[in-house]
């Protein structure tokens, strides 16, 4: 009998199954229905695996029953730091990483208005840093004291100065709130350290969210929730380009996700300067960095994305006229469950994604300026050189279900055309048409080696751009 695991992704909309045979590391059965978390999840996940018995003529007995879940909003978080562009940065990369939908971030001592505004907001979890290891205390403690006295209800992931971490945990627990220490995510000036405080939200969303969610009435109809399925997609980028022990990678990549409310950038490089003489500055960038554009999204916001860039600009693109582009605009806001039917809905759906992807690169991608020194003109960098990167993929929404993943996908490309932007020079392209990563970062961290082949596996080739937009196929 082959050794089969069955992947379960609880989303916002739809519960999606995947069954996969091990030992040939192929999906072998889809199945889905509708996420019924507000009500029972049970009914959403026994139509699901009623759909997966139909496709598959019965379902095997599985060796691992593995979940990741963005259903009820996903994990929502807010994060708090010092400096706007140090350890508040730092805690928003860690939380974003760790799959974290950030509902806001907040910088310096907390007001009284900025309390008020973080009780609203019903986070999951709240990420409380500041300072480097040693360094400033007082606007950390200051924070713990304001936000002791508030109504917030999450646990807290306390990831600040070391120096006074205790102490801030005193403060919170004497609010009655409660906390997880780990390390600072900024222990040393301009020096990244969040993989302890993605692992700490990782384990708090295992052992509290998901019971909050309402997941957990179905906790013995699968192993585990492992992670919310944002960080599953990271990981499983992660190591599709890092390879294992007995497989190697891709190499430097990023994983494009362009869905109705969001467009998400996952990166897998260094990110450091391709050219030797540039000189980076600023927080130093995560290895593998997650980015969410919520003003990107092909349907809550695609007035947005037109407006980005223009609507004279975008009708160019679209190749329409730009009452055309106001009269379809209106009818994406009408109806955020709206499908294109015709050539002309199709090339404003997919000027859309081609103007989401360009734009969600530029803002992913690091930048280089010219500036002068008392030694000169140097050229400076801030944030990740995505210029080695070889190998986009897009996965989910329009990329997979869309008529154009192609022309969408080039504009990750075509980022690279405005002037300092550190995108991909050029690229193969590939798309992961059955929705399968999400399903590879879960077994990862069982099978490495069968994720890694089933996530190559599951990248169908598209073509690559040899550079000055001449395609091959």
């Amino acid at each position: 009998m082959p050794r089969t695991a069955l992947i379960i992704d609880f989303g916002s909309t739809y519960t999606k199954l995947r069954a996969i045979d091990l030992d040939r590391a192929e999906v072998i059965g889809s199945g889905q229905g509708p996420s019924t978390v507000t009500t029972d999840i049970n009914h959403g996940l026994d139509l699901a695996l009623s759909d997966l018995k139909d496709r598959l003529g019965g379902l095997p007995t599985f060796e691992y029953r593995l979940a990741s879940s963005s259903a009820a909003g996903g994990l929502g978080m807010v994060t708090i730091g010092l400096v706007p562009k140090l350890t508040a940065e730092a805690a928003r990369h860690a939380a974003l990483g760790a799959g974290a939908k950030i509902l806001s971030n907040y910088s310096y001592e907390l007001t009284d208005a900025d309390v008020r505004e973080i009780e609203c907001l019903n986070a999951d979890i709240l990420l409380l840093s500041g300072g480097t290891d040693g360094g400033n205390k007082a606007v950390y403690l200051a924070n713990a004291a304001a936000l002791a006295r508030s109504s917030v209800a999450c646990p807290f992931v306390l990831a600040g100065n070391r120096s006074a971490s205790d102490q801030v945990a005193e403060i919170l627990k004497s609010g009655g709130k409660s906390t997880v220490t780990t390390e600072n995510v900024m222990p040393e000036y301009l020096k990244l350290n969040i993989e302890p405080a993605r692992e700490a939200i990782r384990k708090l969303f295992i052992e509290h969210i998901v019971h909050a969610k309402g997941i957990d009435r179905a906790a013995d109809r699968f192993d585990e929730i492992l992670m919310p399925t944002p960080a599953a997609v990271l990981m499983a980028a992660t190591l599709l380009a890092d390879g294992t022990e007995e497989s190697k990678g891709l190499g430097p990549l990023i994983v494009l996700d362009v869905g109705g409310a969001t467009t998400d950038v996952h990166s897998v490089c260094d990110g450091s300067p391709t050219d030797p003489s540039v000189t980076m500055l600023g927080l130093e960038e995560p290895y593998a960095k997650r980015s969410v554009e919520g003003d990107l999204g092909m349907r809550h916001a695609a007035k947005d994305i037109v407006n980005a860039v223009g609507a004279s600009e975008f009708a160019r693109l679209a190749e329409m006229d730009e009452g055309r582009v106001a009269a379809l605009l209106s009818r994406c806001e009408a109806d955020v469950d709206w499908l294109p039917e015709t050539p002309e809905e199709n090339s404003f759906d997919m000027a859309l994604s081609q103007t989401a992807v360009r734009l969600s690169i530029q803002r992913h991608a690091g930048r280089q300026t010219l500036v002068q020194t008392v030694h000169g003109p140097t050229t400076v960098q801030r944030g990740k050189d995505l210029g080695r990167v070889a190998t986009v993929i897009g996965t989910g929404g329009v990329l997979a279900h869309g008529g154009a993943p192609l022309s969408a996908l080039s504009g990750a490309v075509r980022a690279c055309a405005e002037a300092g932007a550190l995108g991909p020079r050029s690229a193969k392209f590939y798309l992961d048409a059955n929705y399968t990563l999400f399903a590879c970062g879960l077994l990862g961290g069982r099978e490495p080696d069968v994720a890694l082949r089933l996530a190559k596996k599951s990248m169908d080739p598209l073509f690559e751009e040899l550079g000055n937009g001449v395609f091959v196929g």
